[in-house]
């Protein structure tokens, strides 16, 4: 990975960059630190010289405080890769690991030993001290079901796959109300985004492979969390697509009761766009709807809010203001990781916008 072709490809990438300085306001760790080292700009400038030179081997904290949120590209003129450049960087020089970090991706690598965990975890949880709850209580679990086999798939990561058992339960109910059967086929893994994230390419692709094997001949994909879309993409193409959009598309026939004037807020991650779970939203009938500013991003950023806490902490304050200081009842968001770090300063409750939608499903 650090290979003098792998480092001039590197070098190649981060010449791209024009230094113009336009990705500067779009950063949300800039914003937050207001220093060079914590922008892109600086960031490229960082990997451009580990690139050139293989003796610098870390420790790079400025580089290891990046979210990989991507808001840099989408405001660069020179269509710089960031996210390649980073993960390639990442891949080479590997970002500094805590052994709880080192923990939690061996426990995504190994999903029997992670779920069995989990379970332990909810049934100790009211035990623990307040200071070892490092994840919010999960739910108690429901059986997967849906139809045996099926054209259309859910898919169900890693934590989420006892974190959001009954969300699938919820997005099973909104396609059978469509009259599309779907199916959640055992022995899935993560989508190794978390894994690309730390430089652990091989481990990512590994697992981007085994989902590859068990989703063929599935016509769709449906994903639930964002975080986890485009890895899923990049792994199965055009089957894997975001669970709300394939709603929207598909869901004509979706009838909803009235909400009875609830407020929600949407938040809008930095992993996708939430435009079409709010134009779900609009068909529950007496829905407030507040869609909250764009902050770049929430902190969460997969392990982020554990390895960065402080700073994450800070990047959700905006966002806590935001509906603190609106008349809110539920907080909605569609990435788990999102969820769990709102959740965690929330004044009010967080939920999928699925799983929100499913109580107001019309019975008829």
């Amino acid at each position: 990975m650090n290979s003098a072709p792998a480092r001039a490809h590197r070098a190649e990438l981060a010449q791209q960059c024009v230094k113009c300085g336009l990705c500067l306001p779009h950063c949300p760790t800039y914003n937050l630190a207001q220093t060079e080292s914590e922008s892109p700009r600086g960031r490229i400038a960082l990997m451009a010289a580990m690139a050139e030179d293989p003796s610098l081997t870390g420790p790079f904290p400025h580089l290891d405080s990046c979210l990989g949120c991507r808001r840099c590209e989408a405001a660069c003129p020179a269509d710089v890769q960031y996210h390649s450049l980073l993960q390639l960087t990442r891949a080479a020089v590997a970002p500094a690991l805590t052994l709880r970090d080192r923990l939690m991706l061996w426990l995504l690598a190994h999903k029997p030993v992670l779920n069995k965990g989990l379970r332990l975890y909810r049934s100790a949880y009211s035990l623990l001290p307040r200071g070892w709850r490092i994840l919010p209580k999960p739910e108690t679990a429901a059986a997967n079901g849906g139809t045996e086999r099926a054209d259309v798939a859910i898919f169900s990561g890693c934590v989420a796959d006892v974190y959001e058992a009954g969300l699938r339960q919820n997005l099973l109910q909104l396609l059978n109300a469509c009259g599309i059967p779907a199916c959640i086929p055992g022995q899935q893994v993560c989508c190794g985004q978390a894994a690309a994230h730390a430089g652990k390419t091989r481990q990512a692709s590994h697992m981007a492979a085994s989902n590859r094997t068990l989703f063929i001949g599935y016509r769709n994909v449906l994903v639930l969390a964002s975080g986890c879309t485009q890895a899923m993409k990049e792994s199965l193409g055009e089957a894997a697509q975001d669970a709300g959009e394939f709603l929207l598309s598909r869901g004509e026939s979706l009838k909803f009761r009235t909400a009875g004037g609830l407020r929600v807020a949407l938040h809008q991650p930095c992993t996708a766009s939430p435009s079409a779970y709010l134009a779900l939203l609009k068909r529950i009938p007496d829905l407030h709807i507040q869609l909250l500013p764009d902050r770049g991003c929430c902190g969460a950023a997969g392990l982020q809010q554990f390895s960065h806490a402080d700073q994450a902490a800070k990047l959700r304050q905006p966002i806590l203001d935001a509906v603190t200081n609106e008349t809110t009842d539920v907080l909605l968001s569609q990435n788990i990781g999102c969820r769990w770090h709102l959740a965690a300063g929330s004044p009010v409750a967080v939920q999928h916008p699925l799983q929100f939608m499913a109580q107001f499903l019309h019975d008829t």
